[in-house]
């Protein structure tokens, strides 16, 4: 036992290395994650999005909070549906326009064209409505059963009004890399015209171009589907039922119960004690407008990181 007594216990000492290293490495990735916009906004609407989601599974009602939950699945849903028809109208008119235009059929060319700018001509929000209404006509004649089916028609009709932005980016692409030399150069060489557009011209050069154009359209149909959601929930016709169609951001923001939430905002204004109510008592109206609206101003700061990042956009 007495030898037990002459060890003396060594000091303990932190790893300060580790720490700092650790430290270092947090403040580099935070640096770096602050230069690059898009990531930066994309951390902010996902840790944004979750937070909401914690505090509206504690103090929210459930029926309320399962009916926003599925509201936001929908509005994501049929905005990315949007995005891949966009992709192939886009793509099919560009090329085809392309395509006409070099087999020297000037007629279907012109065609083509004329319907493209038809399509430009009419206002996004109308063309939308028009279809919607269209939509909501052929559910009360139960033509259409699924409501799998009837988002998919939803994506379609958007994309419709849409798809002319991406079709014009790619005629771009296509048009400003034939006038280079490194196109007649890979045909000498025997490569296909069609591998040159697709691959060296819109994969290989566009891609970038492309992608941001796409995050923009995620937040065009975004705004176009609750814009024309709520004037249809609203009662644009008093024959036309709102549950018809699916529960979307918009829609969910036309209900009385979310106007009665948004309307308490004005009366808090005017008594400011009432503002610790807003977070507790009016939680469906508020997070459906914060939802519509903290979203929509992710998806522009994260469209113009991407591009600044890439250097897509010009001047």
């Amino acid at each position: 036992m007495e030898g037990w007594g002459s060890l003396v216990p060594l000091p303990f000492h932190p790893p300060i290395p580790i720490l700092m290293i650790g430290r270092q490495q947090i403040l580099t990735f935070g640096a770096r994650l602050y230069r690059q916009k898009d990531k930066l906004w994309l951390s902010i609407w996902t840790a944004g999005i979750v937070t909401l989601w914690i505090w509206n599974r504690i103090f929210l009602n459930n029926p309320a909070f399962e009916q926003i939950q599925s509201a936001f699945i929908h509005t994501c849903l049929i905005a990315v549906l949007v995005i891949a028809f966009c992709c192939i109208l886009g793509w099919g008119a560009a090329v085809g326009l392309y395509a006409l235009e070099r087999s020297q059929k000037q007629g279907l060319a012109l065609a083509l064209s004329f319907l493209l700018n038809v399509i430009r001509s009419i206002p996004q929000i109308i063309g939308v409505l028009v279809g919607y209404v269209f939509i909501t006509m052929m559910l009360r004649q139960e033509v259409l059963q699924s409501e799998l089916l009837v988002m998919i028609l939803m994506a379609i009709v958007t994309s419709l009004f849409v798809f002319p932005e991406l079709a014009d980016l790619i005629r771009e692409r296509i048009d400003h890399y034939h006038t280079l030399d490194f196109v007649n150069a890979m045909l000498c060489c025997g490569i296909s015209e069609h591998r040159i557009i697709h691959v060296e011209i819109l994969w290989k050069n566009s891609l970038v171009h492309i992608i941001n154009k796409l995050i923009a359209i995620f937040g065009i149909a975004i705004f176009l589907q609750c814009s024309v959601d709520f004037i249809i929930s609203v009662g644009l016709s008093t024959n036309v039922s709102p549950v018809n169609l699916p529960i979307t951001l918009g829609s969910m923001l036309a209900r009385i119960d979310s106007k009665q939430d948004i309307l308490a905002i004005g009366y808090t204004l005017t008594h400011l004690t009432y503002l610790p109510n807003l977070f507790f008592q009016h939680l469906q109206g508020l997070t459906t407008a914060f939802l519509i609206v903290f979203t929509l101003l992710s998806i522009y700061h994260i469209a113009n990181g991407f591009a600044k990042r890439y250097g897509v956009l010009k001047g």
